[in-house]
């Protein structure tokens, strides 16, 4: 038979998937995948209950409910002073993956070239190669992930369509600067480029960091599609809804892709998402600092254990070094012999690269009950006593 296409047909199963199925085959507590272990707030998950019962369960408008787009737009107005037109300029989508998709699609032609910067969520790759998108791969690294400038100038050409932006970062939990910032915008005007912005953590960012979004910037709110995620705000991540703010023009390409991918997404979580948004700010506010003492907690507890703990922002992620410990194998190795022998699991972050990476690094997601990282805790303890355990093949 005529080979199907061959980008998929060469991507093996997700890291995620292999690493969460590997814990429950082994009973492990897992701090690979990044999902809340509790439910987002009760009158938000009641509003999507009680919207199932008021027989308005049609087909929803393509771009979103309009309560949902003018949540969407007043938060934008609210959190950061942008000017959003709830009517042409949000799009709600099937999760941020999905909004990642229909924004990459609105812009990418054939032959384009798109500035990523490594380490990255593990779905850009290949989104970007089957749109016919080159990516140009730059690195922030370890154990700083200092943003490297003349690498991230060098990276863009006459060629360059699009930077694509993870601030907060997955996996490594970078919050970029505003000087940062201010130099990526300088380069999108040097080189007439947009900017797609995967700000899904936006809200959950720890003190004294603190969430710019690019479009902020002079010069960039024509130039920028932001991204955000119901799921990652309201830890309701299997409602998979998002949204895609922009300009006008733009956000009207990202429509059209997005009905051509989902179309729509089911009008009562819209509805339930709507209110969420509305929420006052204390809630918002609240978010980072309750991540950041979890975030602590796992940090102290790896760092007595003799990890190296990197620096992390912002996001449900903190980075660790296992060399310390002296284990003999690579990180797949690593994440493999704790999730089978001391009943915890873990991501490598080599999974996060294209080509050549670290391999003795290990992310580790932290947006779980405390109970649950502490007995994470005592279970590597357990295993990190016996040095004998500390080969790959132990």
């Amino acid at each position: 038979m005529k080979p199907a296409n061959t980008l998929l047909s060469n991507i093996g199963t997700t890291i995620f998937t292999v690493m969460s199925a590997l814990a429950v085959q082994h009973k492990a507590i897992n701090l690979g995948q990044g999902f809340p272990d509790v439910e987002g707030p009760p009158d938000v998950v009641q509003a999507a209950a009680d919207a199932l019962l008021d027989h308005r369960n049609q087909y929803p408008p393509m771009t979103g409910l309009p309560e949902l787009r003018a949540a969407v737009a007043a938060a934008n107005k609210r959190f950061y002073g942008l000017n959003i037109d709830p009517n042409g300029g949000v799009v709600v989508t099937s999760g941020a993956t999905e909004a990642l998709a229909a924004s990459l699609t609105a812009l990418i032609n054939p032959g384009d070239e798109v500035v990523v910067i490594e380490p990255l969520y593990d779905t850009y790759l290949p989104v970007i190669k089957l749109l016919g998108g080159i990516p140009k791969l730059v690195r922030v690294n370890p154990p700083g992930w200092v943003l490297p400038r003349a690498e991230l100038a060098a990276a863009f050409s006459p060629n360059t369509k699009l930077l694509l932006l993870n601030s907060p970062m997955n996996p490594c939990g970078k919050v970029f600067t505003a000087d940062e910032l201010r130099f990526i915008a300088g380069l999108l005007e040097q080189h007439d480029a947009y900017a797609v912005c995967d700000e899904v953590y936006e809200h959950l960012v720890f003190a004294p960091a603190k969430h710019i979004p690019l479009m902020t910037l002079p010069g960039m709110a024509e130039r920028c599609l932001r991204i955000g995620s119901a799921g990652k705000t309201f830890s309701l991540t299997g409602w998979k809804i998002g949204y895609v703010s922009g300009p006008n023009a733009l956000v009207s390409l990202v429509a059209k892709a997005h009905q051509n991918f989902t179309f729509t997404s089911a009008p009562n979580l819209q509805r339930a998402v709507a209110v969420g948004l509305n929420k006052d700010d204390d809630y918002f506010t609240s978010l980072g600092s309750k991540l950041a003492a979890k975030r602590d907690l796992l940090s102290a507890g790896l760092q007595e254990l003799g990890f190296e703990v990197l620096p992390s922002d912002g996001s449900y992620f903190v980075t660790a070094d296992f060399a310390p410990l002296g284990f003999s194998g690579d990180d797949m190795e690593f994440c493999r012999a704790i999730t089978e022998q001391a009943g915890v699991a873990a991501i490598p972050l080599s999974a996060f690269y294209d080509g050549h990476a670290p391999r003795h690094f290990v992310r580790f997601a932290f947006c779980k009950q405390d109970s649950v990282l502490q007995e994470a805790l005592a279970r590597l303890k357990a295993w990190v006593a016996p040095a004998q355990r500390l080969t790959a093949t132990a």
